[in-house]
């Protein structure tokens, strides 16, 4: 049994790291365009350009929700997500209680961990990391091949 769910375990990163990377853009694009309800707090409305730290945050979630859901470049956008997601739980909800439940926190600690977990595995399959690299990959072969000398 724990054989075959290790030949699975690529998928189910790749799964993971899809959704996690969807609803993390999805917060941003909330916050930006104004869709799926708006940012929180103001009833449909968008923060305003510039404005820290909401709106950093918002573009933060935006793109690296969106390289993380495509797997592209993974570790690093999510070493920038985990990190702003780390700011938000200790600046913004801490301050009001020391657990999640009671600060309001608990998306911000989720995706923190959920984002470090990502960078240590990487984008397992279904990305366009793993994409690249077998591109790249291959493409190396014929140049190496060439530059091999049998003496």
């Amino acid at each position: 049994m724990s054989a075959r769910l290790n030949t699975a375990q690529p998928y189910a990163v790749g799964l993971f790291r899809i959704v996690v990377g969807l609803l993390f853009a999805c917060h941003g694009a909330a916050s930006l365009f104004g869709v799926l309800g708006g940012a929180a707090g103001t009833e449909g409305g968008t923060i305003d350009a510039g404005t820290w730290p909401g709106w950093y945050a918002a573009v933060i979630q935006l793109v690296c929700g969106s390289l993380v859901m495509l797997g592209l470049g993974t570790r690093a956008a999510a070493f920038l997500a985990s990190g702003s997601m780390a700011y938000a739980y200790f600046d913004v909800h801490q301050s009001a209680a020391l657990w999640p439940i009671e600060n309001g926190g608990e998306a911000s600690a989720m995706f923190c961990w959920a984002f470090l977990l990502l960078v240590f595995t990487g984008s397992g399959a279904l990305g366009l990391d793993r994409l690249l690299a077998g591109r790249t990959a291959t493409e190396r072969e014929p140049s190496e091949e060439k530059a091999t000398v049998a003496v």
